[in-house]
Parts: structure tokens; sequence; C-alpha cells
């Protein structure tokens, strides 16, 4: 739908409801654009709105992609973190997506009951999947028709080949480049065959943007400090928010690959490393060692490095594969991680740091999500690592430790959204730069 809006000409600004990072970018290579994460439980109500008006100040249309159904979110009883939440939040209109597979009549019981749930939730229409034939579809929307509000935008017939590929962490990422341009202009394609875009479009609300905007983020001067960041295949999920409020807090972000250069950036005075697949590249990773040992030499000499999921993996000893095969990794950690078949942890967290960190000082509170098929296995007890974050899940319990901190490295398996703790993007960059002022005055001590 996105790349359907763009083709005619529409600047579109893509949204994504959810900790998510592989539909993100997805939306990225089909509009040119990066997209957000907008998240009722990890963020306030006043971040997701400063963030929307924000990105979608220059656009002519906003499309946010939502999660899972309309009304999940963080609890059975709760809408926090849920599509409807945002909705209502932002004031925007809902497109319902209905599997209609060998369904009939009762397709207009279902889209009624989603239609009354909450009241305060507003659809532009509604649009059938996995449809058996046209006729299918004229039958629904009969029912429709006669039972629902909400108007029938249209709908797919089942086919095969629309399947996206996936894997164990769902959709094969942009970076691994699974959609050629060609499919997706199919897709755009169907988009416009089969979907009424022109009643939606003339369906659709004037957003009132600056009132969305009236809290504007501060944006300290360049401070001097060059903060390297793992892009490639095997590191790809980063929040685009994490690495403005870095920008923002002076620093300039410099990307290399773990995967393909042979050493780090000059002059570099912290490295961020996000998750992604180290375990589908491990062989290549390991094979890198000329990098693995630079990184390992960073982070002894105290350098400031922050690593979180895939990024973690990366900074441990060493990572064994499904297949069992043992890869050597940075070493930075004492740590050797597992990959499994089957999914470990999965849900949002809490974390309040229990010492200081390269994020913030001790009692700072952030919020997250974990999302991992491996673990640590047998983690090696030393005393120069340091569990930090104090974790609870969503779903309460007694507090977990986690976070793991050696020197100035600190490593976790939770993606941290640096909008529920902005400060967080600043004192890793306050770090880099006493870290810097640090080296350069040891090194003019010597040198008298």
């Amino acid at each position: 739908m996105m790349l359907a809006l763009s083709r005619r000409g529409l600047k579109v600004a893509p949204f994504k409801v959810g900790p998510d990072f592989i539909d993100p970018g997805h939306h990225r290579v089909a509009v040119g654009v990066d997209s957000r994460n907008l998240d009722g439980w990890m963020l306030e109500e006043a971040w997701n709105r400063a963030c929307f008006g924000t990105h979608a100040a220059d656009a002519d249309i906003a499309v946010v992609e939502g999660v899972m159904g309309v009304y999940d979110g963080f609890s059975g009883t709760s809408e926090a973190g849920s599509t409807a939440q945002m909705a209502k939040w932002l004031d925007l209109p809902v497109v319902l997506v209905v599997n209609a597979a060998s369904m009939a009549r009762s397709v207009a019981a279902l889209v009624q009951g989603f239609e009354r749930f909450d009241p305060a939730v507003t659809f532009a229409g509604a649009v059938f999947n996995n449809l058996g034939s046209s006729g299918h579809l004229d039958y629904l929307t009969q029912a429709m028709d006669a039972y629902v509000d909400m108007p029938v935008l249209g709908g797919f017939l089942r086919d095969e080949t629309l399947k996206m590929p996936e894997r164990h962490l769902g959709l094969v990422t942009a970076e691994d480049r699974p959609l050629s341009g060609e499919w997706m202009e199919t897709l755009a394609d169907r988009i416009e065959a089969q979907l009424d875009l022109d009643r939606l479009l003339e369906a659709l609300p004037k957003i009132d943007l600056p009132r969305l905007t009236d809290e504007k983020r501060s944006v300290r001067p360049p401070a001097g400090i060059r903060i390297g960041v793992a892009r490639d295949r095997a590191f790809c999920f980063y929040y685009p928010d994490n690495l403005d409020l870095l920008r923002e807090a002076g620093a300039e972000l410099i990307a290399f690959s773990p995967l393909n250069d042979t050493a780090l950036p000059d002059g570099l005075d912290g490295i961020y490393f996000g998750g992604g697949y180290p375990e589908l590249h491990a062989a290549a990773l390991a094979a890198n060692k000329s990098m693995r040992e630079a990184v390992q030499r960073y982070s002894r000499r105290g350098l400031p490095i922050y690593g979180e999921c895939g990024g973690f993996m990366y900074l441990c000893r060493e990572l064994t594969d499904v297949e069992g095969g043992i890869h050597a990794m940075c070493g930075c950690f004492p740590f050797a991680t597992q990959m499994h078949a089957k999914l470990r942890v999965l849900g949002y967290r809490q974390v309040v740091l229990a010492a200081d960190t390269p994020l913030g000082p001790a009692g700072s509170v952030l919020r997250g999500h974990e999302f991992h098929y491996s673990n640590l296995t047998a983690p090696v007890v030393d005393p120069s690592v340091q569990a930090v974050y104090t974790v609870s899940a969503r779903k309460g319990g007694k507090p977990g430790s986690e976070g793991y901190r050696v020197n100035r490295t600190l490593g976790s398996y939770i993606h941290l959204h640096f909008g529920s703790r902005p400060e967080s993007a600043t004192a890793f960059v306050d770090l880099c730069k006493t870290v810097q002022h640090q080296r350069r005055s040891t090194h003019e001590t010597r040198a008298d």
C-alpha cells in the first residue's frame, strides 16, 4: 500500500506499531524513508505523538502498520502497546485486514465485534485476504452491507506467489534483499487493482500536526565525538530514534561492517552494536579475526561499547549454532551463547540500572523488548563482569538480573528504546567525551 500510494505521487511517511525491526526495513525499501516505531508500552504518549507529528510533517499521507490484532496489547485486559491505543492517541482511522479463508456470512459477526468492541476506535474500512474467488468477495460484501457500518475496501484472492519469505525471527530482512523490485511493483499493482484506494483516500481525515509536535527535542551542538555503528546483514536492528538521539546529543555516527571491514574506522570514541542475525553469519564473523581482535582491544582499553541481542552475542567469547558448530566471537565478555531451534525468550522488559553504566547512572529506568532463540551457556563467574540490570517482565513476577558490564563495555539481550529515557543517549555520548579527554590528557602527559 505504501508503494502504491507513492507511485501516485504522494509522499508517504511510514510507521510501525510495536518493537519490530524487520517490517520498518521493508517500509524503507518501499518508499525510501526510515520507518519509525510507535509503541504505547515502551514509550510515553507524548513521545509517540511528537514522533508521529515530526516525521509526518513533510508527507502527504502517513501509513502506520499495526501490530498483531487491533486490540492485542500488553495483556488480556490492557490496551497498552496495541494498535487500537495508538490509533486513538493519534486520531487515526483503522483499515481492518481480515483473513477470510473459509469464511462466509460469519465474517459480518467477526467484523461487527471489532467495530463495536471499543467505540473510541474508528474504522476506515475492511480488506479481505485469502479469498477463494471474486464471488467469495461478493458474498462477504453482502453480509457486511447488511450488518456492519464500515465499508469493504476490497480483497485479495489466495495466491501462494504473494507470500513473503520467513525465518526464525520473522520475515527475511530488507538487508538480505528478499523482495525484488519487480515483486514489489507486482504487489503495488495488486493493491491498485483490488483495493478501492480512491474511496479510502477520500475518507481519510486531515491531521493537525502542530498539535502533535508541541514538544520539541533539544539538539546539542556537535561534540567532536565519533561513534561507530555496526551496519550490515548481521547487524541491522536499530530504532532510527536511537540513532537520532545519539546525533542530537552531539555524536557523529560512523557506519562500519564487522562482516566485511578488516579494521574499525579511525578515531572512534565509542561503538554501538545493534541486534540482527550474527548466527546466520557466524562463520564469516569468526573468520574476520582482525575485526574481532580490534573490538576486544577497544574494550580492554576501556573505551565505551554498547551491544544488544545479536550485538551482545558478538561481544561474547563464542557462539554455537543450531548444528553444533562453534564460532569464535570478540571475547569482550567471557560468555558463550547457544542457538536453539525454538524461541527462548519473548516480551517487553523494564530495566532499572543497578549500577552506573554507559547508558546512565544507577536508578535510571528504561524500557525495551527481548526476542531471541539463543541463551548464555554456563556463564563464567568472573569478578570483572558485573550484572547491572534489574529486569521486570511485563507479566510481573520477581525481577531478575541481566545486562553485563566489563570495563566500559555494556551488553544485554534486551533491545532498549532510548526514547523511554532520552538521557541514556546523552549519557553514552558524554561518557565517550570523558574517555576521549582522558586519552588525550594521557597522550599529552606521555609526550611531555
